[in-house]
This record gives C-alpha cells, sequence and structure tokens, in this order.
C-alpha cells in the first residue's frame, strides 16, 4: 500500500536529504518550501529517478494562514517530518518582536498547526510524526536564545502530545541534531568552525545524511515501541 509523507524546509539541507532518502524506500512525498524554488525543482528532477509521486507545496510558514493553506493540499497522509527551520543570531536584546513571532511561528506554531489539522488522517493510518529540533533546545545557547527558546518548545510539545496521542496507533518523537553542515552554518568563518568541531567529541560535524537515517529510523517499524523521546545525534557533544 501506497506511503505518503509531508517535509516541511524540504529543500533545505536536512529537508532535502531526508527526501532523498525516503523516496528510495518507497515513500511518496509532500515537500514543502517557501522561497528555494530552484532548489525544489532541482529536487524533483532528482526524486524523478524513483518510482513515487513527489507534489511540491509553497506555503510561508511564518504565519497560520501558510500552515493552514498547506494542510489544504494534502489527501493521504502516514507520517509528518517538520524540518522547517531558521535561525536568529545575536544578543537577546536585540531581537524584535518580528524575530520573535517568525521563530515561534515557524518552529512551534506553524507544525502544532499543521499536525492538529492532519491528525484525524494520521489516526486512521496510524502515522508517525518527526520533529527535527535542535541540541539548543536540550542545553540552551548564548546568542541564540529565541532559536534556543522554540527548540525547547517543540520538545515539550512532543513529550506531552505523545501521550495524548499514543493510544491512537500515533508517534510522536524529535530528533536533537548538534551541528550540521549545512546552510544555516553560512555565517561561520572557518576558524569558528574549527573551534566547533573541537568542542565535539567525535571531532567533526553531522551531515545531512546522519540525520536523515535517525529520521528514517523513527518513521520505520523498527521503532513501533519509541515515541514522546528526543533522540540526540550530536557527536557526543553535550551529553
Amino acid at each position: 500500500m501506497a506511503k505518503f509523507a509531508l517535509i516541511t524546509g524540504a529543500s533545505g539541507g536536512i529537508g532535502r536529504k531526508t527526501a532523498e532518502l525516503l523516496a528510495r524506500n518507497g515513500w511518496n512525498l509532500y515537500l514543502h518550501y517557501y522561497i528555494n524554488k530552484k532548489e525544489m525543482d532541482d529536487l524533483v528532477k532528482e526524486l524523478s529517478n524513483y518510482p513515487v509521486e513527489v507534489i511540491p507545496i509553497q506555503a510561508d510558514l511564518t504565519g497560520a494562514a501558510g500552515a493552514n493553506q498547506l494542510t489544504e493540499s494534502i489527501f493521504g497522509i502516514d507520517a509528518v517530518v517538520h524540518a522547517s527551520g531558521v535561525s536568529k543570531w545575536g544578543l537577546f536584546q536585540d531581537h524584535s518582536e518580528s524575530d520573535m513571532d517568525d521563530l515561534w511561528n515557524i518552529h512551534v506554531k506553524s507544525p502544532m498547526i499543521i499536525i492538529q489539522k492532519l491528525l484525524e488522517k494520521l489516526i486512521r493510518a496510524r502515522g508517525k510524526i518527526v520533529i527535527v529540533s535542535s541540541i539548543w533546545g536540550q542545553t540552551g545557547a548564548a546568542c541564540e536564545v529565541l532559536y534556543s527558546t522554540v527548540k525547547g518548545a517543540q520538545l515539550s510539545f512532543v513529550k506531552s502530545f505523545s501521550k495524548e496521542i499514543a493510544r491512537n496507533g500515533v508517534r510522536i518523537n524529535a530528533i536533537a541534531p548538534g551541528a550540521v553542515n549545512t546552510g544555516m552554518l553560512n555565517s561561520f568563518t572557518e576558524e569558528e568552525l574549527e573551534d566547533v568541531k573541537e568542542d565535539i567529541p567525535m571531532g567533526r560535524l553531522a551531515n545531512s545524511e546522519e540525520i536523515a537515517s535517525a529520521i528514517r529510523f523513527l518513521l520505520s517499524d523498527e521503532a513501533s515501541y519509541i515515541t514522546g523521546q528526543v533522540l540526540a545525534v550530536n557527536g557526543g557533544w553535550y551529553t
């Protein structure tokens, strides 16, 4: 029977690799993006090599309207992977209310709306949900207070919602990556990245494929008794 997964932020580093891995494993895909149309077009073309259906959906998740619009484009669904994300660097006192709203909406409110709107379908399918959070949601980071706060909120949602929905056969878990070699680190200098690597026991950044593999595991039947958990994929950093 055909399986369908929604991946938000599918044009980003982690979302893209997750789409490739799921397509390789026979998943049909709804792929959300916002402004990266070229990256999405390239991804859809690449996934045409697999015998799966791929449906791109454009939506702005900085507001509720975009989240609602996205769900209206979805019919059957077996899994949701929320990989959308942006960060705001700088001192807390320098951030605007708009910054706060954007991060809250993208990381917390929009995925909650999406899951709520799709919940009936997910219950019918005994579906799975994976939220891509962050190491900073677990431990916090200076100069990333907004990002750490919304990532921590994601983890609280996963832990509480898992208890509410478990008897309906729906599983929800989170991935908490450490430093991943994606575009989110583009603002770092080489020297700064080397300093980060020195702090990580494994001595290197994660690659997107490693995060995607953890997501695939949590969506699989191999993880059938796992819900409400946070899987840290961080090379031993902040254990």
